[in-house]
């Protein structure tokens, strides 16, 4: 196994990686938190001088990009080697200005990932929605974004 395959194949690893990562360090974003099982994680953008639009509030292209890669990183996990995962849409819908401190959390339960092996079960490919939040620290809505995965169960497994 590469070393960074190696590194990040756990959430651990894998927090500490996009620690150091130049898109998410430079842009403020931290992984907070990723649970063992894959089944949850939770994102931390701070407003700093390189996340900041014209108009003093989070720079929209850094709002998508905390909440982009992780719904395919909890499927692909929570389902293993036997299937293929990947981004197949994303929208972003801005609510508020985000000022200040920003979170999104992310949950993948085990209904769900029960719901995408039975779709894909017999070889057929599925195409999930799934939906997070970003929010102030009090709560307020800045954004919501949605994203739909392509899944797949590798063939001969």
């Amino acid at each position: 196994m590469p070393k960074l395959a190696k590194l990040i194949s756990n959430p651990r690893g894998l927090r500490r990686t996009l620690a150091w990562w130049p898109p998410y360090r430079c842009a403020g974003i931290k992984v907070v938190h990723i649970a063992d099982d894959w089944s949850s994680a939770r994102i931390r953008l701070r407003l700093g001088m390189f996340n900041r639009n014209y108009f003093g509030t989070h720079f929209g292209g850094s709002l998508y990009s905390m909440s982009d890669p992780f719904w395919v990183l909890l499927a692909v996990n929570r389902l293993g080697r036997d299937y293929v995962v990947w981004d197949k849409t994303g929208e972003i819908e801005f609510v508020s200005p985000g000022r200040g401190t920003v979170y999104s959390e992310f949950r993948l339960s085990e209904e769900r990932v029960a719901e995408i092996r039975q779709a894909t079960a017999d070889g057929s490919k599925a195409l999930p929605w799934f939906e997070s939040t970003v929010t102030a620290a009090d709560g307020t809505v800045v954004a919501r974004v949605r994203k739909q995965l392509y899944v797949r169960r590798k063939p001969g497994r």
